[in-house]
């Protein structure tokens, strides 16, 4: 796979939401975001999570549909962090409904993993690093 930067490819979620500049501050208070650029009033907002891009960008009929507009879930984000219980508290404070932590036994050992869904529908799972940490099989 040929890579647009020195860096290696970058994948980079976009949400579909409603009320753009409202979701942007939503993100940057549960995730710690930070804005890079937005167009206009939050037609599309670009933010940075610890170095990770994520992308917000208004709904516009027929085709991109925020899930509380589609009437279900479109795609679910898997955020992987030091402290997931930290976000999930910080999610579940802001408004986020669904909001869950469990913990797993694995190969690699011990996961926790918790989830929420967001005021615009996006469904969630915020885990610890531990599967990142091992070694690919």
């Amino acid at each position: 796979m040929t890579s647009a930067s020195a860096y290696g490819p970058v994948i980079a979620p976009m949400l579909i939401v409603t009320g753009g500049a409202l979701a942007a501050d939503w993100y940057k208070r549960v995730l710690g975001a930070r804005e890079r650029f937005r167009i206009g009033n939050g037609h599309l907002v670009a933010l940075d999570v610890n170095g990770a891009p994520l992308f917000l960008r208004e709904e516009t009929a027929p085709g991109r549909l925020s899930p509380l507009t589609a009437g279900h879930e479109t795609a679910c984000v898997e955020l992987f962090v030091d402290d997931p219980d930290e976000i999930v508290d910080k999610a579940r404070l802001a408004g986020a409904t669904g909001t869950h932590m469990e913990v797993y036994e694995r190969s690699w050992g011990t996961h926790r993993q918790g989830g929420f869904t967001d005021p615009w529908g996006h469904s969630w799972l915020v885990d610890d690093r531990s599967p990142l940490l091992t070694p690919a099989q």
